[in-house]
């Protein structure tokens, strides 16, 4: 138990050193939309849910994330559609996650809420 605990952290830590170096660009203010994602492929036990909680908080997406049963996640993501698209093309990017698929739909807004959080 404890090596995995060790490792766990370190796979945090270099997911919230990435994101820290992510230089965010100038986001102009635009549509704000609401979506629900599903993400299938490796993006179980490797920091996924980490990564999209930080850039979320970082660029004030709000929302929550999830791992499901079936090894995928699960995550309803809201705030401007630029900077929801910039966080999916990020996402993509990343070598070590690789996504096989991804199931978007477009959900109604909530008021009100004001953070992005791990399920």
């Amino acid at each position: 138990m404890p090596l995995i605990k060790l490792l766990k952290g370190l796979r945090d830590s270099y997911v919230i050193r990435q994101v820290g170096r992510i230089k965010l660009p100038a986001f102009s203010t635009g549509e704000m939309q609401r979506k629900h994602y599903i993400f299938s492929g490796r993006v179980q036990h490797i920091g996924f849910r980490l990564e999209v909680h930080l850039i979320a908080e970082k660029t004030g997406l709000t929302g929550w994330i999830k791992n499901t049963e079936d090894g995928s996640v699960e995550a309803e993501i809201q705030g401007e559609k630029s900077k929801i698209d910039f966080l999916m093309q990020y996402m993509k990017s990343l070598k070590r996650i690789k996504i096989k698929h991804i199931y978007e739909n477009d959900l109604p807004m909530i008021n009100n809420e004001e953070r992005f959080v791990i399920l």
